[in-house]
């Protein structure tokens, strides 16, 4: 006798097919972090120094129940397949509509907030290794190029987050892809009991790729949620917004709790963080589009009645309403190798370049340049003066963004900022090879790589989120999101190898990728402005 399905109250259109499975392994990583509480509690007696501890029992027994809790936790989302199945070999495509055109109401301000928050979380998790990474160094007695692998490691975890989380949504689900990832981060609070930095960079990794999975899912459900006319801008405000929110939420923790409780309580904030996510399920719906190819029609209705506060729209068909997206995409696409080498694969290498031209910037040229700007004798103290000046002025350059975005053109917008990326570094390539030694014209320079860096990154996801279907989307999203992080992880290769020393020939080097993505997706981009995401599909398959 097979059991049916129970409905989740807080999120119509959701059913989880076991939630005494889910909710039980829930308790079964609360209990696992908690199970560690004594153990960190007994630092208080050593200045919270636990470096060579050995470990209880009770630490060992919370290792084993955390991962068990999350098996537990997923089985009970995902034998829903079980059920999309039978319903999509019952019943067939669905063919209803998504009311594209409503004007957002409180519901979709509901879901902006939540996912804020959720992104603000997933931001803050790595945004905290460069506060804990000097205190864990003197704990543990590491050297500073020891302690950097804490960073290499959370960005490979990142990289494989991405792309696994991503693949996850589109196979199990969007709100199930976001409630595994918080239920990942309070299993990794444990990190801030670990005794030994081995244990550290495990849990780094999980941590990281955990908050890796987090962003594209959140991308993907705002995209397929909110109507067409606000999807683009607000894509890139969630974006920065989140992104802001997190590092403050770092920088905060640390200021204020790190001189209490060292800096294992940065790890430890895991816990409460993930719990609100957590909380806030209720309010996280699953994609009405998701549910729709899912075949799980009812459950899909009932999403579209709750966003569109119009049950009309919800069962118009297409001669009432012809403007209007339809669910159904007629030319499916599924799998890695679709989306590498179908009909989206030369916007996907686009975005791929662009992502890992990006990652060598962010993580490797910007990093390296109080470095080499003191090559031209300014000191640290004028660099970090100029750096804290130009981020500052760069910050409206987000507001320029969302504008452009929303109302000049969404691909356009993207290969604009990543132009100004190319012409800013061949400005540093012009500075060194000159010798330039004018304090105006670096700042200059800096203040155009940080606004054009983060125009770049702040209009790419929510661009991947855009152009590709719903069987897919996730994925997408995750690549593109992992190319970023895999960029980083080759500027730290890089950077081991000595070229960001070379000031101009690193700029150069980088300048070259970036601007071929610039032409490759001035060649393959479609715009997205204003249009349904299924308008988006049909203008792509007619190519």
């Amino acid at each position: 006798m097979t059991s049916r399905p129970v409905a989740d109250r807080g999120s119509p259109g959701i059913a989880f097919h076991h939630p005494l499975a889910f909710w039980a392994g829930c308790a079964l990583i609360l209990a696992g972090v908690a199970s560690h509480m004594p153990m960190f509690m007994m630092g208080r007696h050593t200045h919270w120094q636990m470096v060579g501890m050995p470990m209880d029992a009770w630490m060992l027994w919370g290792m084993a129940m955390i991962p068990a809790g999350v098996l537990l936790a997923g089985y009970g989302l995902m034998p829903r397949l079980a059920m999309m199945r039978e319903s999509v070999h019952g019943s067939g495509h669905l063919h209803f509509h998504v009311a594209d055109g409503v004007p957002l109401n409180r519901e979709h301000w509901k879901l902006v907030a939540v996912l804020v928050i959720a992104l603000a979380v997933d931001v803050m998790k790595p945004a905290t290794l460069g506060f804990v990474m000097p205190g864990m160094s003197s704990e543990y007695s590491i050297t500073r190029p020891t302690a950097s692998v804490l960073a290499l490691v959370a960005l490979i975890g990142t990289t494989v987050g991405s792309i696994v989380w991503g693949r996850l949504a589109d196979v199990f689900g969007r709100r199930a892809g976001i409630l595994l990832s918080a239920l990942m981060f309070i299993g990794t609070a444990i990190c801030g009991a670990m005794p030994t930095f081995e244990w550290n960079l495990v849990m780094c990794f999980l941590m990281g790729a955990s908050a890796g999975g987090m962003l594209p899912i959140a991308f993907t459900l705002m995209a397929e949620t909110v109507p067409a006319a606000h999807r683009g801008w607000l894509l890139v405000a969630l974006g920065g917004v989140g992104t802001s929110a997190g590092y403050l939420l770092a920088a905060g923790a640390a200021a204020t709790l790190e001189p209490l409780f060292s800096w294992r309580v940065l790890w430890l904030l895991n816990m409460p963080t993930g719990l609100v996510i957590l909380i806030l399920n209720r309010y996280i719906p699953e994609s009405p589009r998701f549910l729709s190819n899912a075949g799980l029609e009812s459950q899909a209705r009932a999403v579209l009645r709750k966003f569109s506060g119009n049950a009309s729209t919800v069962e118009a068909d297409d001669t009432r309403h012809p403007g209007a997206p339809a669910l159904d995409d007629p030319h499916v696409v599924t799998g890695m190798r679709a989306l590498l080498r179908g009909r989206h694969a030369s916007i996907t290498w686009g975005l791929v370049v662009c992502g890992v031209a990006w990652g060598l910037v962010n993580f490797g040229f910007v990093l390296w340049l109080p470095a080499n700007l003191g090559q031209f004798g300014i000191d640290e103290a004028r660099v970090n003066r100029l750096l804290a000046q130009s981020a500052l002025l760069a910050v409206p350059g987000i507001a320029l963004v969302v504008w452009l975005y929303h109302r000049w053109s969404s691909v356009r917008t993207l290969v604009l900022f990543i132009a100004l990326t190319t012409l800013s570094l061949l400005a540093f390539f012009a500075i060194g090879v000159a010798g330039l030694r004018s304090e105006t014209a670096v700042t200059i320079a800096i203040v155009a790589l940080l606004v054009s860096v983060s125009g770049v990154i702040a209009t790419m996801i929510p661009y991947a989120a855009e152009i590709y279907p719903v069987q897919l989307r996730g994925t997408g999203s995750g690549v593109i999101a992992a190319s970023s992080k895999f960029g980083g992880i080759l500027g730290a290769a890089v950077g081991v190898a000595g070229l960001f020393e070379h000031f101009q020939l690193s700029a150069l080097v980088i300048a070259l990728p970036m601007a071929a993505s610039a032409v490759m997706l001035l060649r393959s981009g479609i715009e997205t402005r204003g249009q349904g995401l299924e308008d988006i599909q049909d203008a792509l398959a007619g190519r």
